[in-house]
C-alpha cells in the first residue's frame, strides 16, 4: 500500500485543491513570456508532429467505455494505441525496466506512429541528489532505448523540495546526458518561478542544452504553467478536475496558446491528459481533440466510445 500511495502522490495529487474552490481560481494561462521568441519565430511547419495522450493505459474504469467489455488487463495496452498516439509513461518512474520488458509493450505499438514518453526512475530524480546516478541512468537509457521509433522525449521530474540551490547538480546532470536523446525537465519549487533571475537562468541553461521545459497546469500551482519555451517543442501536463466546467475554459485557453505556438513554428507538441479521477480523460480527450480541430484546423486522433462503436454497425 505505501507503494500504491507515493504513486498517487506523484502522478495525481499535486496542486490538487478542493472543488468548491476552483471556480475562485483565476485559470488564464500566463502572457506569452519574451523569452519564447528566442525559439518561436518561424513560419508554420506543413506537418507538425502531434502527440496527445494519458498518464497511464492502465485504467480500469475505460473497460465498457474505451476498451471493450471483458478486456483483460493484460490487453489494456492493446486498446489504448487505438485512441491515443502516445503515453507519458509514469511506469518507468518506479522501477527501471530492462529492454526485454521494454519490447513486449513496444510490439504493442506496431506499425503505428506512436510515442512512448518514459519519466526518469526516482531512484535518480528524488533520492540521488543527482549526483553519482550515471550507472543507474545508463540502465535506465539502454532499457528504453529498446521503444526504437516509438521512444518519445523522456523526462525527468525533480520534487517539489527540489530548489535553485542544488541548481548546479541538476545542470550538470543534463549536461551528462545523450545529446541525441530529447530530453525534458519539470521543476516544481516555487522558487524555480517567483524569482525573475532564477527563472531566467533556468531557461536559459535549458535552451544551451536543448532540453526542453515541461508545463504543468493544475488547480493549485498555476506558477507551475509557466509557458517558457527553451526549445521548439513541447511538453504540456494537463491536471483536470473530473469534469468540472473550468476545465473546458481551461482547455479552451490552451488550444488557443498551442494554435500561437504552432503558427510561430513548433515542431513537435506532446499534451498529456491527466485527471484526479482518470475515469473521465477520455471524455476531455475528445473536447480537446474537437476544439483544436475548429480552432488549428488540424484533426488529431480521438477515443472512440463504445456507444459510438456499436452505432456503426
Amino acid at each position: 500500500m505505501h507503494y500504491l500511495r507515493r504513486k498517487i502522490h506523484f502522478t495525481m495529487d499535486f496542486g490538487r485543491v478542493d472543488p468548491a474552490l476552483l471556480d475562485e481560481i483565476d485559470f488564464t494561462l500566463p502572457a506569452e513570456p519574451a523569452f519564447n521568441k528566442t525559439v518561436l519565430k518561424g513560419k508554420p511547419l506543413k506537418q507538425p508532429k502531434i502527440y496527445l495522450g494519458c498518464a497511464k493505459w492502465g485504467r480500469k474504469e475505460w473497460i465498457g467505455k474505451i476498451y471493450p467489455k471483458g478486456t483483460k488487463e493484460a490487453n489494456f495496452l492493446d486498446e489504448y494505441v487505438h485512441h491515443y498516439n502516445s503515453i507519458e509513461l509514469n511506469a518507468t518512474h518506479y522501477k527501471i525496466y530492462g529492454p526485454e520488458a521494454i519490447e513486449k509493450w513496444d510490439v504493442r505499438a506496431q506499425g503505428k506512429d506512436f510515442k512512448f514518453c518514459p519519466k526518469v526512475p526516482q531512484s535518480i530524480s528524488h533520492y540521488s541528489n543527482l549526483i553519482d546516478a550515471s550507472l543507474q541512468t545508463t540502465s535506465f537509457l539502454e532499457g528504453v532505448l529498446a521503444f526504437g521509433d516509438h521512444l518519445g522525449p523522456i523526462f525527468l521530474q525533480v520534487s517539489d523540495k527540489y530548489s535553485p540551490k542544488r541548481k548546479d547538480n541538476l545542470f550538470r546532470y543534463l549536461e551528462s546526458l545523450p545529446k541525441d536523446l530529447q530530453f525534458f525537465l519539470e521543476v516544481r519549487h516555487p522558487d524555480w518561478f517567483s524569482d525573475a533571475t532564477t527563472r531566467e537562468e533556468l531557461f536559459s541553461t535549458l535552451h544551451k542544452l536543448n532540453v526542453g521545459a515541461v508545463i504543468t497546469d493544475t488547480s493549485g500551482r498555476r506558477d507551475c504553467a509557466h509557458m517558457y519555451m527553451p526549445i521548439s517543442k513541447a511538453f504540456i501536463r494537463f491536471v483536470g478536475n473530473s469534469l468540472h466546467p473550468t476545465d473546458y475554459v481551461r482547455i479552451d485557453d490552451w488550444v488557443n496558446r498551442m494554435h500561437y505556438w504552432l503558427q510561430h513554428g513548433l515542431k513537435e507538441l506532446y499534451f498529456f491528459m491527466h485527471m484526479h479521477d482518470e475515469a473521465y480523460s477520455p471524455e476531455l480527450t475528445v473536447y480537446l481533440v474537437d476544439k483544436f480541430k475548429e480552432v488549428c484546423g488540424i484533426q488529431l486522433q480521438k477515443p472512440t466510445f463504445i456507444a459510438q462503436q456499436n452505432t456503426l454497425f
